[in-house]
């Protein structure tokens, strides 16, 4: 299949929820998910939380990558809870900002298994464009890009806080 674009804040977040509905239904052991702050993604939605929890089995692996998650905590309480009552499949990293994210999409979405391969991208946040593609050649190049990233990045947003 060849990528289908899109066009639109709607639509992108339709596409956000399809697709975590989509890994849990394939049985999709990863998904790696990277934006600046996760702000626009509709996770206090009860349909996407419903789908991560559906997918959220043994083995699988949620890996976030931001360059902060402040916007998380005021903005998707329901998914601070998810994420705590998640915690062993979550793993959430960030960025440092004075790494230069050359070519960086605006968010993208992956998702593999042991069938399927998916990759959804945001290249412009102010028109809402992006690209949807089901094929190895797309997720493959999104994965070298999330990697390197993640391994310049360190741990973050932690399922608990302490009080004291």
């Amino acid at each position: 299949m060849s990528p289908q674009g899109f066009a639109g804040r709607a639509d992108f977040q339709r596409l956000l929820v399809e697709t975590l509905a989509w890994a849990g239904a394939q049985g999709l052991r990863e998904l790696h998910a990277w934006d600046a702050s996760f702000v626009d993604w509709p996770l206090s939605d009860a349909t996407a939380l419903a789908a991560l929890t559906t997918w959220a089995r043994p083995g699988r692996q949620l890996h976030l990558l931001a360059l902060q998650y402040d916007d998380i905590a005021r903005r998707h309480p329901r998914f601070v809870r998810w994420r705590r009552d998640y915690a062993h499949c979550v793993t959430a990293r960030v960025v440092e900002p004075e790494l230069r994210l050359e070519a960086a999409p605006e968010s993208l979405l992956l998702a593999v298994g042991e069938q399927a391969m998916l990759s959804l991208r945001l290249f412009d946040r102010h028109l809402w464009r992006g690209e949807l593609a089901l094929g190895a050649a797309e997720y493959q190049r999104g994965l070298e890009w999330f990697d390197a990233l993640a391994q310049r990045s360190s741990e973050s947003f932690a399922p608990t806080t302490l009080g004291l």
